[in-house]
C-alpha cells in the first residue's frame, strides 16, 4: 500500500531475537519524557491502555514509564506522572517512544541503554514522529529504512547517514523496529501493530471506536512544504536550486544543474546529498510533482497541459510519478480537492504561458527547523491507571 512500508517490501532482515523470560508480548511500555507533545504521548496510551474487549479488541497491558525523574511536563503545559520507571521496560514485549522533545537535544543515555537492552532481548521498538531520533541515537535504525515527520526528515538523514530515511511513508515496519511519520500517522502505526498482532477484524473494530479509517492510502507527500531546506541557503548550490525551481516548466536534467554549478555530475550529486540528505534527481522529481499538485489545485489546465508545464516528458510520466508519491491519479486528486474546497468565488488560472514561480513571501520558512520534503536515495524516484481510564 502506498504510504506504508513493511518488512516484506524490502530485503529480508535477520529474525528478531525471541522475547526473554520476563518479557510478554501483550505488555506495551510507553517511554515518556518531559517536554514532549501531549498528542503523540496520548496515542499509544489510548490504543494500548484502554480495555475494549467488548468491541472484540484483545487487551494489552500498558506500562507508562518515565524516562526521567519527577513530573513530566508536556508542551501543552500539562504534567504527567508516570507510575513506572525505566526498570519496568524489562517486562515489555513492545516499547513505544512518542515524539522526542527536541531534535537538537540528546536523549538520556540511560534511556538509550534501556532501549538497546530491550531490543537485544527481543522487544519490538516503536518510534512515533520524532521518536525516530531517539531510536537512531540508540543505534537501532542503523542500516534500516525509517521515517519521521517530513519536516525533520532531512535532519534525520544528515545526522544519521546510515539510516535510510523515507519521508514519503506514513509508517515503516522493519519487523522489530517500526517508525511513523508525524502526529496522526502515529495512529496509523499503532493500528498496524494491532493488525499485525490480532488481525484485520480487531484492527477494524479499534478503528471504528477511534472513529478513524482502518487504513489510509497515500503517504506524507500531500502535506509537504514546498520551501527549501535552511541548510542550502548559504551554499553556492542555492543559486542552482533557485534556478531549477523557476524553470520547472522546462525539460532539464541533473547534468544541466551540475553544469550551472560548474561541477561534474558526480561532484554535484555528492555535494547535494551532503546538504540535503537526498539525491538531486529525486529532489527534482518531487518538485515537479509538487508543482503539478499546485496547478491541479489552482488551475483549469488539463493533465496533459500540466505535465508540459511541470517539465514532464509526457502525461504518462506525470501520472506515474504522481501516483507513486501521492497515492492517486492527478484527475482523482483534483476531484477530491475541489470536493472539499469551500466555494470562495476565486478565479482559476487559465492564462497561457508557463506557470510563474512563487513569490518569496509564498515560501514558508519557519526559523530553526528544516522544512523541505526530500526523497531518499534508497527508493526508485520514477497495567496502570491508564488501563482503567475511560475512553472510546
Amino acid at each position: 500500500m502506498a504510504g506504508t512500508r513493511t518488512k516484506t517490501d524490502g530485503p529480508p532482515r535477520p529474525t528478531a531475537a525471541r522475547l526473554s523470560g520476563r518479557r510478554r508480548k501483550e505488555i506495551v511500555a510507553v517511554l515518556l519524557f518531559s517536554g514532549g507533545p501531549i498528542f503523540e504521548s496520548s496515542i499509544p496510551l489510548s490504543v494500548f491502555g484502554i480495555d475494549r474487549q467488548d468491541a472484540g479488541v484483545p487487551r494489552y497491558r500498558l506500562l507508562a514509564c518515565g524516562g526521567e525523574e519527577g513530573p513530566l511536563r508536556t508542551t501543552g503545559g500539562l504534567e504527567l506522572s508516570a507510575p513506572h520507571g525505566l526498570e519496568a521496560i524489562s517486562r515489555a514485549g513492545t516499547v513505544v517512544v512518542p515524539a522526542w522533545r527536541s531534535i537538537t537535544s540528546p536523549p538520556p543515555e540511560d534511556a538509550l541503554d534501556t532501549l538497546r537492552r530491550a531490543h537485544e532481548e527481543g522487544a519490538r521498538i516503536v518510534g512515533l514522529n520524532t521518536g525516530a531520533f531517539v531510536l537512531a541515537a540508540a543505534g537501532l535504525l542503523d542500516g534500516r529504512p525509517a521515517t519521521t515527520h517530513w519536516m525533520y526528515a532531512p535532519t534525520l538523514a544528515k545526522r544519521y547517514p546510515s539510516v535510510h530515511v523515507d519521508p514519503r511513508e506514513l509508517f515503516v515496519d522493519d519487523g522489530d523496529v517500526l517508525t511513523s511519520a508525524g502526529t496522526a500517522a502515529g495512529i496509523d502505526l499503532c493500528l498496524h501493530i494491532v493488525r499485525t498482532d490480532h488481525g484485520n477484524e480487531a484492527a477494524g473494530a479499534l478503528a471504528r471506536r477511534l472513529v478513524v479509517p482502518p487504513r489510509r492510502s497515500g503517504g506524507q507527500e500531500r502535506y509537504l512544504d514546498r520551501s527549501l531546506p535552511e541548510e542550502i541557503g548559504a551554499d553556492p548550490l542555492a543559486e542552482v536550486v533557485a534556478w531549477a525551481l523557476e524553470h520547472l516548466h522546462e525539460q532539464f536534467d541533473i547534468e544541466t544543474m551540475a553544469a550551472r554549478a560548474h561541477m561534474s555530475r558526480r561532484t554535484f550529486n555528492r555535494r547535494f546529498r551532503e546538504l540535503t540528505g537526498t539525491a538531486p534527481v529525486q529532489w527534482l522529481v518531487t518538485q515537479r510533482v509538487l508543482q503539478a499538485q499546485r496547478l491541479l489545485e489552482t488551475s483549469d489546465y488539463s493533465v496533459d497541459e500540466i505535465a508540459s508545464r511541470c517539465g514532464f516528458r509526457s502525461p504518462v510520466a506525470l501520472r506515474g510519478h504522481f501516483r507513486r508519491q501521492l497515492g492517486s491519479s492527478p484527475a482523482a486528486y483534483r476531484a477530491a480537492y475541489r470536493a472539499r474546497r469551500p466555494s470562495d468565488g476565486g478565479t482559476l488560472h487559465t492564462s497561457p504561458g508557463p506557470s510563474p514561480a512563487p513569490d518569496d513571501d509564498e515560501w514558508p520558512a519557519p526559523p530553526s527547523r528544516p522544512s523541505a520534503p526530500l526523497l531518499p536515495s534508497n527508493r526508485d524516484p520514477a497495567s496502570t491507571s491508564v488501563d482503567q481510564g475511560a475512553g472510546a
